[in-house]
């Protein structure tokens, strides 16, 4: 199988498991990736992404045609992963390229190994990736970056992602899972309405914010974390 999960408490584990191709995904791999973000339950309170044999994902397999039927699969597959209303850390070491970029910027935070390497390559191949990714690199990297890696091919090191701020942590798939389980225990209201409001986009997107703010107002989770607050305790959020 291509795609394996697991989980420990309340953090999940997606791994893309094609080394032979460096995880580059191909249509089976793609729905296997839908499959496994569908099948996540309420019990999950965060997500790791990673990849097997030392490699995020090297992007599409471009030894299979790439069709306008997999573009669009693409475009749900990352609207689903960037719309889970839990905590998504990308756990990237080694190639990080293209379509793996796309999956690392769907995520909310990303964890970086020593030799993770970062890049857009559309110029190679006269392809060019849409706005919604775009708009991501280019806010996630910094203009200057998200210009030099699409228009010049430029591939960036883990360094470069620290120094940027593309990299939250530093560290291998156990310091990323630590970091997810670190955010299992805060309140998933505050977690789901805070994702929607960073992307926020039109009228429409606000609106919802505005329900979420509201919804966390006004919840028991808010007079939970209060009365933790004074018993000096650590609070036991429900989600309501």
């Amino acid at each position: 199988m291509p795609m394996h999960a697991t989980r420990a408490g309340g953090v999940a584990t997606i791994t893309i498991d094609r080394a032979e191709r460096r995880n580059a995904l191909n249509a089976a791999a793609l729905e296997d990736l839908d499959e496994a973000l569908r099948g996540l339950d309420g019990e999950v309170r965060a997500l790791v992404l990673t990849g097997a044999g030392g490699h995020f994902c090297a992007g599409a397999d471009l030894t299979e045609l790439e069709d306008v039927a997999f573009t669009q699969h693409l475009a749900g597959v990352l609207d689903r992963l960037a719309g889970l209303p839990i905590v998504t850390v990308a756990a990237v070491e080694g190639s990080c390229m293209g379509l793996g970029m796309q999956l690392a910027i769907a995520c909310d935070i990303r964890v970086v190994a020593d030799d993770a390497r970062f890049a857009v390559p559309v110029a190679k191949l006269g392809l060019m990736v849409d706005y919604w990714t775009l708009d991501r690199v280019r806010r996630f990297w910094g203009e200057g970056a998200a210009r030099l890696m699409t228009l010049t091919a430029a591939t960036l090191t883990a360094d470069d992602a620290w120094r940027l701020g593309f990299a939250q942590a530093r560290g291998d798939l156990t310091a990323a899972q630590e970091l997810a389980a670190s955010a299992t225990g805060l309140a998933p209201l505050s977690q789901a309405g805070t994702k929607l409001g960073f992307d926020c986009d039109g009228p429409l997107e606000v609106a919802r914010y505005d329900a979420a703010f509201a919804r966390a107002w006004a919840s028991e989770d808010l007079h939970e974390g209060r009365a933790a607050f004074r018993e000096r305790r650590s609070p036991e959020f429900r989600g309501y």
